[in-house]
């Protein structure tokens, strides 16, 4: 039943251009948990993975790793995030095992329209993600 849901949900994002001219481009990756790798033009490096079960659909994106962290700013970096959650509704951080994200949710039963939208928020809120907290990771010292 899932995969049925991941395949509809492909259809309706891969190939598509958004309202602001942006393409995306969607398919389904095999895995113990089947996932949609969503592609922003001109934001590859920055794919977004969508889950969903019976409720929701969950999206998130990859930031960076603990160990890209610069050591001393680490506090500041993970203070800044707390306070970036506010002004970016239905984005917030988390970590998973050493890697940081930004992610949101939906309901399963979220019009196509409405997900291409929320996709492209997302995509636009890691980019304002990495560009304000660039200063905290260690390429930057």
């Amino acid at each position: 039943m899932a995969n049925e849901k991941l395949a509809t949900l492909v259809k309706g994002l891969d190939g598509i251009v958004t309202t602001d001219g942006i393409t995306l481009a969607a398919q389904i990756v095999e895995g113990e948990i089947p996932l949609i790798k969503v592609a922003v033009e001109d934001r590859e490096e920055f794919p977004i993975y969508l889950t969903m079960d019976d409720d929701q659909i969950l999206c998130a994106t990859y930031l960076w790793k603990e160990n890209e962290i610069d050591t001393a700013k680490r506090a500041e970096l993970l203070e800044h995030m707390l306070t970036m959650n506010l002004p970016m509704p239905l984005s917030s951080f988390g970590k998973v095992g050493n890697q940081y994200l930004i992610f949101g949710a939906m309901a399963v039963d979220s019009r196509i329209e409405d997900i291409r939208h929320e996709l492209r928020v997302l995509s636009d809120n890691t980019l304002n993600a990495v560009e304000t907290m660039s200063e905290y990771l260690a390429h930057a010292a």
